[in-house]
């Protein structure tokens, strides 16, 4: 579709190069002013012409482009069912899970190793990341930001000797390969999470 609209693109500035010479001509050029000026009255008819039948076809790319189904919003990540968003800017845990409250969606609660994993890359190149998860309510019970505990499954995604709770560290980060414990207020990446929209084959 780019390829199609780059054509018609330069199809169009090519035909104002014509038109823009035609005119040149008639300026600089005393001799001949009617043949020339008829010339130019045909090319201009033929320039329109062939605008109006561009702006048409653009038009048809234009509601084409509309009924394309996108699963998740421009900037967000798609993966198994649901879109993910990765923050460029950094907050502390509870104004990213404000953040993300804001746009529909929710600070990322992870439910499977694949999705783990996913997270996990994703983030590596952009350093410390919040997740929904911390042992606010209790210490050293880890619960999600919805209420779940955390499963005794995913405990090995902890780095080596974490969570260690150095210095009131409460709230869970990406961090390195795996997932540390950190002080709620430090300021960090964070992940949200929503669940994608399903496209029709209509």
């Amino acid at each position: 579709m780019s390829d199609f609209r780059e054509a018609r693109t330069q199809q169009l500035e090519n035909e104002e190069l014509m038109t823009g010479g035609i005119r040149y001509s008639i300026k600089g050029s005393g001799s001949q002013p009617t043949s020339r000026f008829n010339l130019f009255a045909g090319s201009k008819v033929s320039c329109s012409q062939g605008q109006s039948k561009i702006n048409q076809e653009l038009s048809q790319l234009k509601a084409g482009v509309d009924r394309l189904c996108r699963r998740c919003p421009w900037d967000w990540t798609f993966f198994q069912g649901n879109c993910y968003f990765f923050s460029k800017s950094q907050r502390n845990w509870k104004s990213s899970i404000t953040a993300c409250q804001e746009v529909g969606a929710q600070i990322v609660i992870i439910e499977s190793d694949e999705e783990q994993s996913f997270l996990q890359q994703t983030s590596k190149n952009k350093g410390q990341t919040w997740m929904g998860m911390s042992d606010l309510n209790e210490e050293s019970t880890w619960h999600w930001v919805d209420g779940s505990p955390l499963s005794s499954s995913f405990k090995k995604y902890w780095n080596k000797g974490e969570p260690n709770n150095a210095g009131e560290e409460d709230c869970a980060e990406f961090s390195g390969g795996g997932w540390n414990d950190a002080s709620c207020d430090t300021e960090k990446f964070w992940i949200c999470k929503n669940s994608s929209l399903s496209c029709s084959n209509n």
